[in-house]
């Protein structure tokens, strides 16, 4: 059948009191964003739901696009008749035998919020539901835990007719909840990390270290195409690469082995720092697990941290591998995670990094370079590109250097 709409419920938006507007309105923002591809399409934000006018519009690509809008909590296709018992008892026909399958129950449900129309809720329940018995077989009545509920409601200017309750991602509407910069890499966790941030409403701009000629250009292709996955669930992400060989090289050059990953850390915990202030963020994301590598052991911790009084916010902290290795699943991060191009993080790694390094030491180490020098000169050489839902760099880079062969 050809719907004619989308009624979508915020979920858990409805705990917002006075900010709810503001919430709708974003929300509202991100799935007009999302459904750019389709201009005829109309959105009305209402105060308990959004109705979206589809106008011809494919339900069923407009449907792979709400899946993934942070902020809905479910939605259901609906098909606009007149308001005459007729019509919704056709409707009503056809729409559960498109969808019904044996053995499910079901249920009408009736809200009439036009009260002068001539059947209240229960005789509408009794009319459509007696009609259904009456034309199909093999249906069975269920009050409490049906397999499909048929809602009928009936508004002023039409009645209105569904019967799927679709799931959404739920969460809080992207850019709710302020602006951050996220540190992505090309491994899992950090992806993941992402999309956690996404779902609480953050807004994110990717920061990426990339170190040519030590990484390669598949490996920044793969981090922005990782970045194009993600998009899906924002409408759009800046990814901001940030050349980072020449901290690596002097840093390798001139300070113990021991602490060269401690350092490196902390020189990108600072360039994340300063494009967050220059950008408007509140906030320093990660994918950092507590314990997984050298890294991110709470010693590490505490002496990278050292380097910044901004809140460093890391969502997967307490989930192991396997949780995270689900979620990246999941959400279609996982294979092009697992892609083997190296990224800045793996190169120049020493073979017995410090796990419990001395916050004392890696100050004194750090004081030995030219910080802002180094810093300033990254800064100087980052490169930003907006980013937008399952943008392909890898397959351009292939073509690529299959020119140049």
């Amino acid at each position: 059948m050809e719907y004619t709409e989308v009624m979508v419920r915020y979920g858990e938006l409805s705990t917002k009191g006075k900010n709810r507007k503001d919430f709708i309105n974003r929300l509202a923002s991100n799935v007009e964003k999302v459904l750019k591809d389709f201009p005829q399409i109309e959105f009305h934000p209402r105060h308990d739901r959004m109705h979206i006018v589809l106008n011809g519009a494919s339900f069923k690509d407009v449907d792979q696009r709400l899946k993934k809008v942070f902020g809905i909590q479910t939605y259901s296709p609906a098909i606009k008749i007149p308001k005459t018992l007729e019509d919704i008892e056709k409707t009503s026909l056809e729409l559960m035998q498109e969808t019904f399958k044996p053995g499910m129950t079901f249920k009408v449900n009736t809200k009439r919020s036009d009260h002068k129309f001539e059947y209240d809720t229960n005789q509408l329940n009794n009319l459509v539901g007696d009609y259904l018995f009456d034309h199909m077989d093999g249906l069975k009545a269920e009050m409490k835990h049906p397999d499909l509920v048929l809602r009928i409601e009936v508004r002023q200017d039409a009645a209105y007719i569904s019967n799927q309750l679709l799931h959404g991602v739920g969460g809080m509407p992207v850019g709710t909840a302020g602006k951050a910069v996220m540190m992505l890499s090309g491994g899992i966790d950090s992806p993941v990390a992402s999309w956690l941030a996404l779902k609480r409403g953050v807004d994110i701009e990717m920061v990426h270290f990339f170190s040519p000629p030590y990484t390669t250009e598949k490996a920044l292709a793969k981090a922005k195409e990782l970045t194009g996955i993600l998009a899906n669930y924002a409408g759009k992400i800046n990814f901001i690469a940030v050349p980072f060989a020449e901290i690596q090289e002097t840093i390798k050059e001139k300070l113990p082995e021991g602490y060269l990953m401690t350092v490196q850390r902390r020189f990108m915990l600072q360039l994340a720092d300063r494009i967050r202030a220059q950008h408007g963020g509140l906030a320093i994301f990660n994918g950092e697990s507590v314990g997984q590598v050298a890294s991110q052991t709470l010693q590490s911790m505490v002496a990278i941290n050292d380097v910044t009084t901004t809140p460093v916010i890391r969502p997967v902290a307490t989930m192991d591998k396997t949780e995270i290795i689900k979620l990246a699943e999941d959400i279609g991060t996982f294979d092009l995670s697992i892609q083997p191009f190296e990224d800045c993080c793996t190169i120049f790694a020493p073979p017995r990094p410090k796990t419990k390094p001395k916050l004392e030491r890696a100050r004194e180490y750090e004081a030995r370079l030219d910080v802002e020098g180094l810093i300033q000169r990254a800064l100087d050489g980052i490169e930003v590109t907006p980013i937008y839902p399952n943008e392909k760099f890898l397959d351009d880079k292939a073509q690529e250097d299959a020119d140049l062969l």
